[in-house]
């Protein structure tokens, strides 16, 4: 865009006749050390490298680490505002070859403007004469001063437009007001900035010393490991030392390509400097045999040279600077990486100890099970004590599993007490009914409780025990109409059965098959009642002679059973009683549950006999 503009400036200078703008075509040699985008671009990644001490002070976590944290963020402090201070000498820089860059064409239009000026007093002189004289050349100096206006005119318009369109000058400008956007997102640089003084031209006082950077921090000693954490709180301990690691490790990699970035940039103006010195150099040998004019103008390269050199060193001496504070910067990172290195190796050390002796611990108890099963299984003969220590030594295995379990990974006990409460409520409501079973294995398991092979009747079901688990038990449901025997029908009962008032639960005594069945009969009209209630014991009496001895054995079982005086033998009764329709009687026997169902047919019988004998004339 410049060269266009200057292009364009020769052209309108030519068409007015002039040729003296084409010594001044040259165009200045850039003295910027950086594009305004490289700019932007270092600041844009130096400021999101600081904006790492927040990831670091996250992870900071033990005194050592925030006196690394500390250290670092004085370092990349002083880093980011020496960032600033390269950008801006290099903003200064591109100013300044602006202003040199649009010196050439604007100067040329200078000098013709003041010529079209001189030229237009001559002849506003000449008119100002041909006026008093009445000369007839009048008309025609009127004519060449319309040209000259014109000219004027034209010439006023390219130098306005010249210093509107330039765009290096615009373009520092904006570089300039994008820096100091950037600083206003960084506290600590934007308060530094606001107070800043500009960066002067020639007369500008050297460069002021940047403040020391910090002396780098020592290793830090290692956090000892909580020796008391249970084992969740180690493991916890474990997954944040790696988290740590990473981040630290994160944070090394991007300042290790920040430095790398300064360090690559630093090339260029160095070199630049080198340059200005030579040219330096070769000044100072024309100025020895230049005379005056020709000293003027190299006094004043002098002092252009002079401020050059000036404006690259600032960039030249932060960038070295940057360098080491960044070199720095990554030591401190190395130490903490160290030290966070050897806590974990620490931590896992520790946990590796606790599940050792966890797993040794639970390898003592399952020992003592084994031991405590081959026991029960050499001196208890009996199933059904054998059984009940088998269950005992189950329930004590994995309580004591869960204990030890419990207590090991809790880093507190009242953690442990806290979490324990709320497990066992929560367990306690949602599992109500198994828990009551549980509790209810154990009355029917107790000495007046059932066993495997008892006949039990729970509710309306009659059946033989098969089975008594923790939670339930299983029935065989016998039938009870007719003979007594197996429906093939496997019958399950929670054993919470025991504390429901409904139903109940009846045993029959171990060796007793005895029970007693009751018969309502309407009596026929008789003159004798007591003698037809005779009639019925005696035929009653009868049918149970076939079965007398076994039922006076049963009988005799149950009081001793029930540790009573009762009868010693168990006699079929008779109760009479006044109905509205006459007399009725309750009849009452035993039965040997074997052969219910024949001893019901046989009384039946015996009865309609002796009814019937009563009934006839």
């Amino acid at each position: 865009m410049r060269y266009h503009l200057v292009i364009l400036a020769n052209l309108a200078l030519l068409l007015l006749g002039t040729g003296a703008a084409a010594a001044n075509t040259s165009v200045a040699p850039t003295v910027a050390v950086l594009s305004a985008a490289q700019v932007v671009e270092i600041l844009d990644k130096t400021v999101d490298w600081y904006r790492t001490l927040g990831t670091q002070q996250q992870n900071a976590t033990e005194p050592s680490d925030l006196l690394i944290l500390f250290a670092n963020r004085q370092t990349a402090d002083q880093a980011i505002a020496l960032a600033f201070d390269i950008a801006r000498a290099n903003a200064e820089l591109l100013s300044s070859q602006s202003s040199s860059t649009q010196a050439a064409a604007p100067q040329a239009l200078t000098e013709q403007q003041n010529r079209v000026a001189a030229e237009r007093q001559a002849v506003e002189a000449k008119i100002s004469a041909a006026r008093r004289a009445k000369n007839a050349q009048l008309q025609g100096l009127l004519g060449e001063l319309a040209v000259i206006d014109a000219r004027k005119n034209l010439l006023d318009t390219m130098a306005d437009f010249l210093n509107v369109s330039d765009s290096n000058g615009a373009g520092a400008n904006t570089l300039k007001a994008q820096i100091d956007a950037i600083a206003a997102t960084v506290p600590g640089v934007a308060g530094a900035a606001a107070v800043a003084a500009p960066v002067v031209a020639k007369s500008a006082a050297p460069i002021a010393a940047a403040p020391v950077a910090a002396a780098p921090v020592a290793a830090a000693p290692v956090a000892a490991v909580n020796a008391h954490s249970g084992l969740w709180g180690l493991a916890s301990e474990v997954f944040n030392l790696r988290s740590k690691l990473k981040a630290i490790e994160l944070v090394d990699q991007r300042t290790a390509a920040l430095a790398l970035t300064f360090h690559t940039i630093s090339a260029q103006p160095v070199e630049r400097l080198k340059q200005y010195t030579a040219r330096s150099d070769a000044l100072d040998v024309q100025l020895q045999s230049a005379n005056g004019g020709a000293s003027q103008a190299l006094r004043d390269e002098f002092d252009t040279l002079a401020w050059l050199f000036k404006q690259t060193a600032a960039i030249v001496i932060p960038l070295t600077k940057e360098e080491v504070l960044l070199s720095q910067y990554r030591h401190n990172l190395a130490s903490w990486h160290d030290a966070t290195q050897r806590q974990l190796q620490d931590a896992l050390s520790a946990l590796g100890v606790r599940l050792a002796i966890l797993a040794a611990i639970l390898a003592v108890v399952f020992v003592l099970a084994e031991l405590w099963r081959r026991a029960v299984l050499r001196y208890s003969h009996e199933p059904r004590r054998r059984s009940q220590l088998l269950l005992i030594r189950k329930i004590v295995l994995w309580a004591v599993v869960v204990l030890i379990v419990g207590l090991s990974f809790a880093t507190e006990i009242s953690t442990l007490a806290t979490f324990a409460g709320l497990l066992t409520a929560g367990l306690a409501v949602a599992m109500q009914s198994v828990l009551v079973s549980v509790v209810g294995y154990f009355f029917l398991i107790g000495k007046y409780g059932i066993r495997v092979g008892d006949r039990i009747q729970i509710g309306s079901v009659v059946g033989q025990v098969i089975d008594i688990g923790l939670v339930r038990m299983h029935l065989m449901e016998l039938n009870t109409t007719g003979p007594l025997g197996p429906t093939g029908r496997v019958v399950a009962f929670a054993n919470l059965v025991v504390f429901q008032a409904s139903g109940g639960l009846f045993k029959q005594i171990p060796g007793v098959n005895l029970a007693w069945h009751e018969l309502t009969i309407k009596l026929p009209a008789v003159e004798d009642y007591a003698a037809l209630k005779q009639g019925l014991l005696r035929a009653i009496d009868a049918v149970m002679g076939d079965f007398r001895e076994e039922i006076t054995r049963q009988t005799q079982a149950i009081s001793q059973a029930a540790d009573s005086a009762a009868e010693n033998e168990a006699r079929p009764q008779v109760q009479m009683h006044l109905t509205d329709g006459g007399m009725e009687a309750l009849v009452r026997y035993p039965v040997h549950a074997p052969h219910a169902a024949e001893i019901d047919e046989r009384v039946a019988e015996a009865i309609l006999q002796v009814l019937a004998a009563k009934a006839s004339p």
